[in-house]
C-alpha cells in the first residue's frame, strides 16, 4: 500500500501496452514532413506517479516550463486535500471537532458535491467518510481484522457523508463533529483535470495526462492517429492486457478503472475486498471485478467508477442507465471474465467514438 501523501484507491487498472503505465503511442509516419515530437514529462505525487505526454505546433512553451507548472498545481493541491498532511486544508477540517460552519477551499465543496451524486445513485454504499471503516477492517495496516457486530455498529455509527452540509461555495458543517472526510476517491480525478487545464492554458491541444493509472486524453497523435488505452486484466498478482480503447474522438475523454483485486485480504477461502459498503460497514461480496468509466469529466469518472464498483453490475447498469454514465463492468466466475456495458457505453461503440478490441 502506498503511504504517501494520498491514499489512493487500488486501482492502477489502467496500464499500457509498454507495461510501464503508459500508452504504447506508434510514431511510425509515413510522408517526408517529419511530425512534432511528443514530449514526455513525469514525476512523483499522491503515493504514486504522473506522466503526461503531448505535442504541439506551438513554441512559446518550453517543456521545462510545462513541467514546473505542473510539479506546482500538484504541489498546491497536495496542500488542500491529502489527508496524509496534518496542516493540508482537508485535514485542518476534519481535526476541527465542531458542528459549526467552517470556510473551506472550494475545491474541497466541488469534490463533495460531486461525491454526493454518486453516494446518492449507489444508494449510500459509496462514500467520502468511510475511513474509519477501511482503519477497522485493518486495510490501513495490511492485516486483516474482522470486527465484532458491536465494534462494526460503534464505528459505522460515524460514518456517513449525509452528516455533511454544505452552506455555500466556501464554507462546510460537520452535523457529527468527529466526522472525518477522505477525499482519496475522487482526488486523482481532480488532479488529471487540472493537469490538463494547465496544459490547456500552454496551447496543448493534443495530450495525455495520467495519474496511478487514471487518465484523460484529447486530440490524437502527431500522425491524427488516436490514442489508444490498454485496460489491465482484473486478475490478482498478474499484470496481462485485457483489452486495447482507441479513442476516436478528439474531445477531452477521460477513462477511469476500480478494481478489486489490487488491494484485498484472502484467508480460510475468503476473499475481503477493499471495497467497503459504507451502508453496512462491510467488504462487498458480489462477483463485478472492475468497473471503467469513460466521461467528458475526470473528477465525476474517479467518483462513478469506484460507486459501481461498490454496487456491481446488475445494480449499477441501473445507476449508470439512469444518470447517463458509459460504463464497462466486468464479471468474474472463477476462471471466467464476463463484460457488461451501459446503454451510454454502448452509444460510445455504436457511434465509433470508441473502439475496443
Amino acid at each position: 500500500m502506498h503511504t504517501l501523501p494520498f491514499l489512493p484507491a487500488a486501482r492502477p487498472t489502467l496500464s499500457s501496452f509498454s507495461g510501464v503505465g503508459l500508452l504504447l503511442i506508434s510514431l511510425l509516419l509515413s510522408g517526408c514532413e517529419s511530425p512534432p515530437p511528443i514530449q514526455k514529462l513525469a514525476g512523483e505525487t499522491q503515493g504514486t506517479t504522473y506522466h503526461v505526454s503531448y505535442w504541439s505546433t506551438q513554441t512559446e512553451s518550453a517543456v521545462d516550463t510545462v513541467k514546473k507548472a505542473i510539479d506546482a498545481e500538484l504541489l498546491r493541491i497536495d496542500q488542500v486535500l491529502s489527508n496524509y498532511r496534518s496542516d493540508s486544508d482537508i485535514e485542518h477540517f476534519n481535526s476541527t471537532l465542531s458542528t459549526e460552519p467552517q470556510a473551506v477551499n472550494t475545491e474541497i465543496i466541488h469534490l463533495i458535491k460531486e461525491a454526493q451524486a454518486a453516494n446518492k445513485a449507489s444508494d449510500g454504499c459509496y462514500d467520502l467518510t468511510i475511513k474509519p471503516l477501511f482503519d477497522l477492517w485493518g486495510f490501513k495496516e495490511d492485516t486483516l481484522v474482522i470486527p465484532e457486530p458491536a465494534k462494526l455498529a460503534e464505528v459505522l455509527a460515524e460514518v456517513g457523508i449525509s452528516q455533511l452540509e454544505i452552506i455555500d461555495d466556501q464554507h462546510l458543517r460537520k452535523l457529527k463533529p468527529t466526522l472525518r472526510v477522505d477525499l482519496s476517491s475522487i482526488a486523482q480525478g481532480y488532479s488529471v483535470w487540472r493537469i490538463t487545464q494547465i496544459l490547456e492554458q500552454h496551447n496543448i491541444s493534443n495530450y495525455l495526462a495520467e495519474i496511478g493509472g487514471e487518465l484523460q486524453v484529447r486530440g490524437t497523435k502527431p500522425n491524427k492517429e488516436a490514442w489508444r488505452i490498454a485496460l489491465e486484466k482484473p486478475v490478482a498478482n498478474e499484470r496481462s492486457l485485457s483489452k486495447v480503447i482507441t479513442i476516436a474522438r478528439t474531445t477531452p475523454t477521460s477513462i477511469m478503472t476500480a478494481g478489486t483485486y489490487r488491494h484485498y485480504f484472502d484467508t480460510e477461502g475468503k476473499r475481503y475486498s477493499h471495497i467497503l459498503n459504507a451502508k453496512t460497514g462491510k467488504p462487498i461480496e458480489h462477483h463485478t471485478v472492475s468497473v471503467t468509466v469513460i466521461d467528458d469529466d475526470p473528477t465525476r469518472a474517479d467518483a462513478w467508477d469506484t460507486a459501481l464498483l461498490c454496487i456491481g453490475r446488475t445494480a449499477g447498469i441501473e445507476a449508470a442507465n439512469r444518470a447517463g454514465i458509459a460504463a464497462l463492468f466486468i464479471e468474474q466466475h472463477e476462471t471466467i471474465f464476463t463484460d457488461y456495458t451501459s446503454a451510454s457505453f454502448d452509444k460510445l461503440i455504436e457511434s465509433k467514438q470508441i473502439i475496443i478490441k
